[in-house]
């Protein structure tokens, strides 16, 4: 199988889905949808065999609850249930309610995150101790937003200028951004993916030690951005 994430955690990076899908052929196409959540993109309508979610992120959105979602035709899912019930991978009932829940207010979650997120991006972009701010907002070079995603997402990450010890201090810096793993929920979270969800990571495909991700809540874009700029101009 051809197993792809778009937008690319932690860098951003959009795929064409549709583009791989041909390219695969009579080969399973599986897309890691949870970054874009089915709120901005729907990879199956683009070629997908299946569908990949970390329902722990957006979908749940309040940061209580573990579960993961495949969304795929009924040949598929008849054989996903069999090693299902094989391995005993089911979802206890108040994780399913939690979910049902989160997906209530996902669209205007997403929505209000990611207006948030592209404030935040695009001052970035701009700040003098980033060296590279990532976000489709700011790069997507094939056009992709528009034409496979809706939108761009909530997710965003800056390279920071002094490379690890720069990254850590900014990330502990913070005061109303949570220095922590997860993403999708509705407090904003930042983490040094090097040292900590990418660390197994090896060769080039590892984050430089300058890139800090950042999952952006619902909290006010100005107070974010306070609070960023208040941890930036330590290194700046």
């Amino acid at each position: 199988s051809v197993i792809v994430e778009t937008p690319a955690n932690p860098t951003c990076d959009l795929v064409d889905i549709a583009a791989l899908a041909q390219a695969a052929g009579d080969v399973p196409l599986l897309v890691d949808n949870t970054v874009a959540t089915p709120v901005l993109q729907r990879p199956a309508r683009h070629g997908a065999t299946l569908v990949l979610h970390s329902a722990t992120k957006s979908i749940g959105g309040h940061g209580d609850v573990l579960a993961g979602v495949v969304a795929c035709d009924t040949d598929w899912a008849a054989r996903l249930r069999q090693v299902r019930a094989v391995t005993g991978a089911i979802l206890h009932p108040l994780g399913a309610y939690l979910l049902h829940r989160g997906l209530q207010t996902l669209p205007i979650r997403v929505r209000a995150q990611q207006a948030a997120a592209e404030k935040l991006a695009g001052w970035c972009a701009d700040h003098p101790a980033v060296e590279q701010a990532y976000h489709p907002s700011l790069h997507d070079p094939a056009g992709l937003v528009g034409r496979q995603m809706s939108g761009t997402g909530s997710l965003l990450a800056i390279d920071v200028r002094g490379g690890a010890p720069a990254a850590a201090t900014v990330a502990g810096a913070c005061r109303l951004i949570t220095h922590a793993v997860s993403l999708g929920g509705v407090d904003t979270l930042i983490q040094h993916p090097a040292s900590l969800t990418h660390r197994p990571v090896a060769g080039d495909a590892k984050p430089n030690g300058g890139l800090l991700r950042i999952s952006v809540g619902l909290e006010d874009p100005e107070d974010l951005r306070a609070d960023l700029a208040q941890a930036l101009a330590l290194i700046g």
